[in-house]
C-alpha cells in the first residue's frame, strides 16, 4: 500500500484553516511545522494550555497524508480557496510506501546517556555498559522517555540529592522515569502520582519492567504524609495553581524541585514557592530551567 505526502507553504494566518480544510475534504491526517526548521530562521515555538506566545511560523508548513490515486492539485485548490487563501500555494508532493513502522519508529530511539553511570535504554536495545544504572523505558501514551531537557534536568537533579532511605513524591509522573530512577538510587519510600490513568499504568508497567520497588496512583485520591524529596517536572502553570499542595507535601528540611519550566518564567514561579521554600535556578538546558531549594 502507498500514500501520498503533500507539503504546502503557506503563512501563519491561513494554516490552520488550510489543514482544517484538507482534513475535511478527506486527508488522512494533517500537522503544521516550521517552513525553516534547520535553517538559521527556524522559530521555537514554546508554550503551555492557557498559555500562548506566538501564533505560529511566518512560514508554515502544512503537511497532509492522502489516500493514493487523489487529485492533489483538485484538491488543494479547492481547500486553498475554503482557507481564504487568494491564490493557490506552492506544494510538493512524495509517495510514501508501506514500511515496517514497528522498526521504523524504534530506529528513532536510542540509549540515552544521562551521567557517567545513569543510562536509559529502549528495551530493544542492549545497554551499551553493562555495569551502569540502567533504566529501561520504552516511548509510550505517557511523558517522560529521557529525551526532553526538563526530564533530563530532573534527572541530574535527583543523581545529585537522593541517598539511600530517603523517601520520594514524584508529582505528575508520567511515564514514571523519575520515581523509577529515584527508586534504582537508593530512595526506599517512592511514590509516583499522575491525573492521567493511562501514565499511571504505563508507570506501573515501568516500574515492574525496572524491578523498581515505586508505588504509583491516580493524584485525585488524597496523598498521604510527607517526603524528603519531592519532585514536580510539570508545566508553570499547574505548578503554579499545585503549589500549596506540591509544597505541603515536603518535610521541613526537605527537598523540593520543579521543572517543566522556561527560562523566563523562573522568577515568577520562585516568587510563588517563597513562602513554603527557598528557590533558585539549579541547572538550565536549551531554554528550560529546573528550580530546586529546601522546605522552610
Amino acid at each position: 500500500m502507498t500514500w501520498l505526502s503533500v507539503s504546502i507553504e503557506t503563512d501563519c494566518s491561513h494554516a490552520e484553516a488550510l489543514a482544517d480544510a484538507l482534513l475535511e475534504a478527506g486527508a488522512l491526517s494533517a500537522s503544521i511545522e516550521d517552513a525553516d526548521a534547520g535553517t538559521p530562521a527556524e522559530t521555537p515555538q514554546f508554550g503551555e494550555p492557557g498559555s500562548v506566545t506566538t501564533p505560529g511560523w511566518e512560514r508554515s508548513r502544512v503537511i497532509v497524508l492522502l489516500e493514493a490515486g487523489t487529485d492533489a492539485d483538485e484538491l488543494i485548490a479547492s481547500c486553498s480557496t475554503s482557507a481564504g487563501l487568494g491564490q493557490v500555494p506552492t506544494f510538493t508532493l512524495e509517495n510514501i510506501a508501506e514500511q515496517n513502522w514497528v522498526q521504523l519508529t524504534q530506529s528513532q530511539f536510542d540509549p540515552i546517556r544521562v551521567s557517567e553511570r545513569l543510562w536509559i535504554v529502549p528495551s530493544w536495545h542492549e545497554a551499551p555498559d553493562p555495569a551502569a544504572l540502567v533504566l529501561v523505558l520504552d516511548p509510550g501514551m505517557a511523558f517522560g522517555t529521557g529525551s526532553h531537557p526538563t526530564t533530563r534536568l530532573c534527572l541530574e537533579w535527583l543523581e545529585r540529592v537522593v541517598t539511600p532511605g530517603v523517601s520520594l513524591l514524584d508529582y505528575g509522573c508520567g511515564s514514571g522515569i523519575l520515581a523509577i530512577a529515584a527508586a534504582k538510587l537508593g530512595a526506599s519510600n517512592v511514590l509516583g502520582v499522575d491525573i492521567d490513568p493511562q501514565a499511571v499504568t504505563a508507570a506501573r508497567n515501568n516500574a515492574e519492567r525496572n524491578e523498581a520497588s515505586a508505588h504509583f496512583d491516580d493524584s485525585a485520591r488524597p496523598i498521604s504524609g510527607q517526603f524528603d524529596i519531592v519532585v514536580a517536572n510539570i508545566l508553570a502553570n499547574p505548578l503554579k495553581a499545585l503549589a500549596p499542595a506540591i509544597a505541603g507535601h515536603v518535610r521541613h528540611g526537605g527537598q523540593l524541585a520543579l521543572s517543566g519550566i522556561l527560562a523566563e518564567q523562573a522568577d515568577e514561579l520562585i516568587g510563588i514557592y517563597a513562602p513554603y521554600a527557598s528557590l533558585c535556578i539549579a541547572d538550565t538546558r536549551e531554554g528550560w530551567v529546573c528550580l530546586a531549594g529546601t522546605r522552610k
